[in-house]
């Protein structure tokens, strides 16, 4: 028997902690299933059929327009107008896809939360042409809430309830969702931590930097975010003048090697959503050139960015999913964070301590913290290491929610 599963909300360009999704999903329930078939209803389609080497993943577009006006159109015609069905599996890539569909995955990352309602009309066109085609709908391992704010409230108390499962990526979304009574959920932890990898894709990975740069001293990797860049220069910060004075001295004081890691890459663009490569490219002009800098300026896959990421001493983190990786591979982490996502994640390693908010951005407390944390190395090396089959556990109950679902063994 074939099963069908169709993704949203990751992609294999862009944002690698997507992609890290994405593939965790694709390696876990392939395993798991056996013979299935995967749709991604992409928003970058071209990129994403360009860096596509799963046989059993077939990419269709869905961009925000496409997503918004055409999909969820032809979905909702799906539903009202039975007649019409032979033709909309025809004429609509993504109605044929749900229509064949056993369960939708959807891989936000994090959905309905107050202080991001411009994503809501898009948290709910994400969801809604599966509804229409009576689709079980699976939310996998995203923060949610809080949902103080009407509109986000009203939105979730209509679609949440109507999810076959939810899961939780840490314990403070757990609480946002019982505090609306929610019964359909689980908590679970971020599927990225599943994400394995090969010695050819490390292999692979190493013709992107040199690997001799790895060794003789200790290395520093940083991960930026755009994201957190627009936040503390709206602020009246200069986030990436901060970093650059970050690395002048962990290079010229602390004797580190450093590497710059964009984790969220666009390749032939310079727009900047889910793209940090232009703003890593400014931070790295702006910081010098030296033997003791490494600036990784193409896009690699989510394997091989965890491989690098792997191989460094300490990092420091403003994406979420360069954060998973790091603790994944149990490098000791400062983070630089926006949201809740951060710390509920850090506290399933006893590690919430090491991250701190946009208020508290500057270089005295980003060096202090950073100094606190390398004082503390081999006790947080431990404390990752002791953790993270447990956390590897959690993540690995999403696979087994999703089996039950497409099997019929709910």
């Amino acid at each position: 028997m074939t099963y069908n599963i169709v993704i949203i909300g990751s992609a294999l360009s862009g944002n690698k902690g997507a992609a890290a999704m994405l593939e965790s999903a694709v390696q876990t329930l392939t395993e798991a299933l056996g013979d299935v078939r995967f749709t991604l209803l992409s928003m970058y389609p071209e990129e994403d059929r360009r860096l596509n080497t799963y046989p059993n993943l077939d990419i269709v577009a869905a961009d925000p327009l496409t997503l918004g006006v055409k999909i969820n159109s032809a979905a909702l015609a799906y539903r009202l107008l039975p007649p019409l069905r032979r033709t909309l599996r025809t004429k609509s890539p993504a109605a044929r896809a749900l229509a064949q569909a056993d369960i939708l995955l959807d891989q936000g990352g994090i959905t309905f939360v107050d202080g991001r309602e411009k994503f809501l009309i898009y948290n709910v066109a994400s969801i809604l042409p599966a509804l229409n085609e009576n689709v079980p709908v699976f939310k996998c391992a995203q923060a949610l809430g809080p949902f103080e704010n009407p509109a986000n409230k009203a939105a979730a108390k209509v679609f949440l309830p109507k999810m076959a499962k939810i899961i939780s990526r840490g314990a403070i979304t757990q609480e946002h969702l019982d505090g609306l009574g929610l019964t359909n959920t689980v908590p679970g932890a971020d599927y990225a931590f599943l994400l394995e990898l090969t010695d050819d894709e490390k292999r692979e990975a190493e013709t992107h930097f040199d690997a001799s740069f790895f060794g003789d001293k200790p290395v520093v990797g940083i991960s930026p975010s755009v994201v957190m860049q627009k936040k503390i220069d709206a602020a009246g910060g200069d986030y990436v003048g901060e970093l650059a004075s970050f690395v002048q001295y962990l290079i010229g004081e602390r004797g580190y090697r450093v590497a710059l890691i964009p984790h969220s890459v666009r390749t032939g663009t310079d727009k900047t959503h889910n793209n940090d490569l232009p703003m890593v490219r400014e931070l790295a002009d702006r910081i010098g050139a030296s033997d003791d800098l490494l600036f990784i300026d193409s896009e690699m896959s989510s394997q091989g960015l965890r491989h690098v990421i792997g191989l460094c001493d300490l990092f420091v983190a403003s994406r979420f999913h360069a954060m998973v990786s790091s603790l994944a591979m149990a490098v000791p982490t400062l983070v630089i964070g926006w949201s809740h996502k951060y710390q509920e994640v850090l506290d399933m390693f006893g590690l919430a301590e090491w991250a701190f908010g946009k208020d508290k951005f500057s270089q005295s407390h980003l060096r202090s913290e950073f100094d606190r944390l390398a004082a503390n190395e081999e006790e947080v090396r431990g404390k990752l290491s002791e953790s993270l089959p447990q956390v590897k556990d959690r993540s690995r109950v999403q696979v087994d929610e999703i089996v039950k679902i497409v099997t019929g063994a709910n």
